[in-house]
């Protein structure tokens, strides 16, 4: 369920659960955020993917801005698909290291930040967003990217955390 329902919300949501996650990230040695869980995955993996979606998001703004058509959740690829789609993110990351994933997320936070401090109330929550073909407006699609993924990655970081105290 969305949190926020206006800039001013989404703004303070934003920054509420990126400053939740950094924390948690100041703390993650290299060796341990690249260690895979059982479904071959690591945190560095999580938080690469999780700053990808926010250029997903931009990129799909924009194009909808542009009035050209945008390619949900990327071209070539059905909302079924996300695990292939993610699947192939996790290879073109693979090289990425942590100090890397990191600064990724830092940068396209400021990115998404940006975006929000750029647009009105009535931009972000006065319509659907231009060429998503659905009600959400560009703040919900926003949050979904932003602050909706940094506390799914917090929660996945603060188990692997838990299981690795086991």
């Amino acid at each position: 369920m969305p949190a926020a329902t206006s800039k001013e919300d989404l703004i303070a949501v934003t920054d509420k659960e990126y400053a939740k996650l950094q924390k948690l990230l100041s703390d993650i040695q290299d060796d341990f955020a690249l260690q895979k869980d059982d479904e071959d995955t690591s945190i560095k993996d999580v938080i690469g993917h999780r700053a990808h979606w926010i250029e997903l998001f931009l990129g799909w703004y924009n194009d909808g801005m542009a009035g050209k058509e945008v390619h949900f959740p990327a071209k070539g690829y059905k909302w079924s698909e996300l695990k292939r789609y993610n699947g192939n993110l996790r290879q073109q990351q693979a090289n990425l290291s942590w100090d890397d994933a990191v600064a990724l997320m830092r940068t396209n936070h400021k990115k998404i930040h940006q975006f929000m401090e750029n647009h009105s109330d009535k931009e972000l929550y006065g319509g659907p967003m231009k060429g998503a073909n659905n009600e959400w407006t560009p703040g919900r699609w926003a949050e979904a990217a932003g602050p909706s993924h940094y506390r799914s990655a917090a929660k996945y970081v603060r188990a692997r955390i838990r299981n690795a105290k086991k």
